[in-house]
């Protein structure tokens, strides 16, 4: 196989530049010193032309104007003004939003307070339930919408209003639906005014209750979870719509088959319409169509999407200030995902933006509707720049300069932006700029909070695989690297969908944790496969149908890579893996037995048939329809092929990959005589948070010591 090797330029290396050193506790995230420096907070305030931000527990603000800046109103003045309305003080400045040029609103427990700057009063604007949860404010009227146990209730002019009453035993209101895929991240939507609330209901009463075990008490209790695995029986949504002046519920009547999946809510700005993004199970078409509010009957389709393999709608529609009528929508149709200008006919005005790059995410617009500001991949894969685009004609402008991630915060009228950004050889630094791109001035720089640290180098790669596609990867050396010794390699893998682990980011998106791993003496090398994120549409569907396959390929290639470098210890080669990683740690393990010789899996997905359907069947279809992917994927059928050091860890408590993926392949094991090292955090869900990541990352270091070197 011949290899192309080139080092980007744009990704300069890091070198050595302190004496200290790495702990567990700095790569367990426990440290913020060792965090570039933010504007916490940061947003317009209105239509002021000033912007804000949280700064040492008070509220600076600043002008477009000049670069003075004011404190307005710090944490001691705003605890004083709770205890004098008879409330409990805060410990931390609290998260806020402007409702106007110079009020702020902000929730403490059940409570929802306004600030007026002008006066510098604070009063209380609403009051709910205290064991409420998913609240959802709606800024202009001040109504609280809220989740107990499974019912859905508004709090509204001091009053608590019932939406629904029957909730529970598997029917469940207002909250999130179809296990948060397709951009859904919450089960309730105000429409403009507030006059009216969108919502979610989920019966998923003939979903098979899946048992989660709580080891916490004497006798262990089951926390039971609707999990609906590939190929089995799905929840049911409808969405509902409450009339807050009516007192009156409709559904819309989205119709057969039940199954399907309602995405994307977006209401019309006049409040007449809701459309919805619906996707058949099969998740190969998707229907925009549009509701009639008054009574729930469909009006229209606007489009259809069609791709053999799975169409992922991911944003809703974005409406052109001034135009009722016309909105943008974001598609991978043409290949790579780009903005396309309609009108609520369902009319195609135009495409908006083109090429083979991705538009990552609609950034605001101008007040007149004639540009919008985006996001996207143009320059890069590596990078996201901001950029501006007319809507009624060509020339995409560049607004960002440097090469890197940027963010952008876009002034409620669009004649100015704020552009965060890091690279990896910035930490992070903010810019003011105009609509077009000039930059007014810089707001903070961070100083890099490892300077002091002994680090290795780190750089980013491009490595050709066998079918000719470009793969980026990111290798960090050891402090104080010899290319005369030779070196054991941990390889960090992630790899699924929706995953970028190599960007031209602070640490080129490595984390203080793959530094500290370096700083312990190991090369550390991660490579984003075929499947990964902000690559186009090819590049990511190329694993439908078989998951594991063109991965382990890929990641083939990057080992291929360190292999032919002197100074790695070929017979030293460990892996490390969690979620979508730990499938393939375990898959490459198995594949290609006797190249690794330590691995570390983390709650893996051992065999796809046991995770969820609306992910699962996205890249992989039902077992029924697709019984040799499955079968080709399934790592407990490979067992007999393991070679080397295992360790897998699972929480018990996880309702992502439930536990049962590695007690499965741990039972495999044992029929199949493999010895391997198992590990298990009690209680602990898909992730470990909190102060037990420090053990989790001694854990995986300590494994690495013992089987590694």
């Amino acid at each position: 196989m011949k290899w192309l090797l080139s080092i980007l330029l744009l990704a300069a290396a890091w070198s050595v530049s302190g004496q200290k050193t790495l702990t567990i506790e700095d790569a367990s995230g426990l440290n913020p010193s060792l965090f570039p420096s933010t504007m916490r907070q940061l947003q317009w305030a209105g239509r002021s032309g000033m912007y804000c931000w949280v700064e040492k527990n008070a509220l600076v603000r600043c002008g477009i104007q000049n670069d003075l800046s004011d404190t307005i109103v710090n944490l001691a003045y705003i605890n004083g003004a709770l205890r004098s309305l008879g409330f409990k003080t805060m410990k931390r400045f609290p998260m806020l939003r402007f409702t106007g040029p110079s009020t702020f609103i902000f929730q403490d427990n059940n409570q929802l307070f306004q600030f007026d700057l002008d006066g510098n009063t604070l009063k209380t604007l609403n009051t709910w339930d205290e064991t409420a949860e998913n609240e959802d404010i709606m800024d202009k009227t001040g109504a609280v919408a809220f989740t107990v146990e499974d019912n859905l209730l508004i709090a509204l002019n001091k009053e608590i209003i019932p939406i629904s009453d029957d909730g529970g035993n598997g029917l469940v209101y207002g909250k999130t639906v179809h296990r948060n895929e397709w951009g859904i991240e919450k089960g309730t939507f105000w429409s403009p005014s507030g006059r009216y609330l969108a919502f979610y209901r989920m019966d998923e009463s003939m979903v098979a209750a899946y048992p989660l075990v709580d080891l916490t008490e004497p006798i262990a209790s089951v926390k039971e979870t609707r999990y609906p695995m590939a190929g089995q029986t799905s929840h049911q949504v409808t969405i509902g719509i409450y009339d807050s002046e009516l007192r009156s519920t409709v559904y819309l009547q989205t119709g057969p088959p039940p199954d399907h999946y309602l995405t994307n809510i977006t209401w019309d700005p006049a409040e007449k319409l809701l459309f919805v993004a619906e996707l058949n199970r099969s998740q190969d078409t998707m229907q925009l169509n549009s509701y009639q509010v008054k009574d729930g009957s469909r009006q229209a389709t606007l489009f259809t999407e069609t791709d053999p393999r799975y169409v992922e709608p991911l944003h809703g529609m974005f409406f052109i200030p001034g135009k009722q009528d016309e909105f943008l929508w974001l598609s991978r149709r043409s290949g790579f995902m780009h903005l396309y200008l309609y009108h609520t006919s369902g009319k195609l005005l135009r495409q908006v933006t083109s090429g083979l790059w991705e538009v990552v995410s609609i950034d605001g617009m101008d007040e007149q509707g004639q540009f919008v500001f985006f996001s996207a991949t143009k320059e890069s894969p590596l990078d996201v720049d901001l950029y501006r685009a007319p809507l009624r004609r060509e020339g995409i402008q560049r607004i960002s300069k440097d090469p890197g991630q940027h963010t952008a915060y876009v002034s409620p009228e669009g004649s100015y932006l704020i552009d965060q950004f890091s690279s990896q050889a910035v930490p992070t630094t903010y810019r003011l700029v105009t609509g077009d791109g000039k930059v007014i001035r810089t707001l903070l720089e961070s100083k890099n909070p490892l300077k002091d640290y002994s680090l290795g180098k780190t750089r980013i790669l491009k490595i050709r695989n066998q079918d000719g596609l470009d793969l980026y990867g990111r290798i960090i050396l050891p402090p104080g690297f010899d290319s005369t010794k030779k070196y054991p390699v941990i390889v960090y893998v992630y790899g699924g969908p929706h995953s970028q682990s190599v960007t031209n980011s602070w640490l080129a998106g490595g984390g203080l944790f793959l530094n500290y791993l370096a700083a312990e003496g190991y090369i550390v090398y991660t490579l984003d496969n075929r499947g990964t994120n902000n690559r186009g549409k090819d590049f990511e569907q190329a694993i439908f149908r078989n998951l594991g396959q063109y991965e382990v390929e890929d990641q083939m290639t990057g080992i291929g890579y360190l292999k032919n470098q002197p100074y790695v210890d070929t017979l030293r080669i460990g892996l490390n893996g969690w979620s979508y990683g730990g499938f393939l740690t375990l898959s490459m393990m198995l594949q290609r037995p006797g190249v690794f010789k330590t691995v570390v899996a983390g709650g893996p997905v051992t065999n796809w048939e046991y995770y969820e359907v609306m992910y699962g069947e996205r890249y992989m279809d039902t077992p029924l329809e697709n019984s040799e992917g499955y079968q080709k994927s399934c790592l407990p059928n490979m067992v007999d092929r393991l070679q080397g050091h295992l360790l897998i860890i699972h929480g018990t408590m996880d309702p992502t990959v439930v536990w049962q993926n590695s007690l499965v392949f741990l039972q495999s094991c044992i029929e199949k005589g493999k010895m391997i090292d198992y590990f298990v955090y009690p209680g602990h869900e898909h992730n470990i948070r909190g102060k037990d990541r420090k053990h989790l990352n001694q854990k995986i270091v300590t494994y690495f010591k013992d089987y590694l070197e």
